[in-house]
């Protein structure tokens, strides 16, 4: 069972005009041809017992893409080119990801993911990548997927879950800020050339793993949602959902590959 978190936007289809919580059908396509059971989460009052109910019946959870993360929840003022911030969404997400941490429950972030995770630990975000690396390649516009290549860290869990390949990668990319100071306990393990970080992990748990890039544009590749799948089997399967000990049963079948 895995929950994957929404927008919450105003929507028009038919003669409805209303806020409407929305993913696009991209992301839970690819949780349920990887084998899991997609649940929608859609932003709502975070209050801590809330979101343990909703914890209490997953077994992965996916922070996807969307608007970009309140600046002043990394301490700083918006960039002229940062979105209206979605504040409701901002803390739901954070109190998900942190419950998610405690409870070692698997976990993916997609883009705006990897930014909220980055900033819930305590990090920073690039606002505006063009002030940094000097072009607009990461986020072409009109919904446009540009395609970069990714290097991946050896002994990482990514370069596991792509059968040990280092890189070059190819990956769609649809973002215009990235992780800048990284956040307590996190590991980078992957970049572009530019030096941009465009996945990270959190090793204190069995499976963390967060990427700047957007995999469920690749309808070929699921490996990243194939292994997220098969963490939350792990977790369903090897203890209850209270934060009880996940680490045997990781080692020994979480399949991350010697590089060859």
């Amino acid at each position: 069972m895995i929950g994957l978190t929404t927008y919450l936007e105003q929507s028009r289809t038919g003669v409805w005009d209303v806020p409407a919580a929305f993913l696009p059908r991209v992301y839970f396509d690819s949780v349920i041809r990887a084998g899991g059971i997609a649940v929608l989460l859609p932003p709502q009052p975070a209050d801590p017992a809330s979101v343990g109910r909703v914890l209490d019946g997953l077994d992965g959870l996916v922070v996807t893409g969307g608007k970009d993360v309140d600046p002043a929840r990394y301490g700083q003022a918006a960039h002229p080119a940062t979105d209206e911030p979605r504040p409701d969404r901002d803390a739901w997400e954070d109190e998900l990801l942190r419950q998610a941490i405690a409870r070692r429950l698997p976990f993916l972030g997609i883009c705006r993911g990897a930014q909220l995770l980055n900033v819930a630990l305590g990090g920073t975000l690039h606002q505006h990548l063009p002030d940094v690396v000097g072009h607009g390649d990461y986020q072409a516009g009109e919904g446009v997927f540009n395609t970069v290549d990714v290097r991946v860290e050896p002994q990482s869990r990514l370069h596991g879950l792509f059968d040990a390949l280092a890189g070059p990668h190819s990956v769609p990319v649809y973002h215009h800020q990235s992780i800048d100071a990284l956040g307590d306990g996190l590991v980078v393990t992957a970049r572009t050339g530019d030096g941009v970080i465009q996945a990270v992990e959190l090793p204190a748990v069995p499976f963390g793993v967060a990427v700047q890039w957007h995999p469920e544009q690749s309808a070929d590749d699921l490996r990243l949602f194939t292994g997220l799948v098969q963490a939350a089997d792990r977790y369903r399967t090897g203890a209850d959902h209270t934060g009880r000990d996940h680490t045997s049963a990781d080692h020994t079948s979480h399949g991350r590959r010697e590089p060859s």
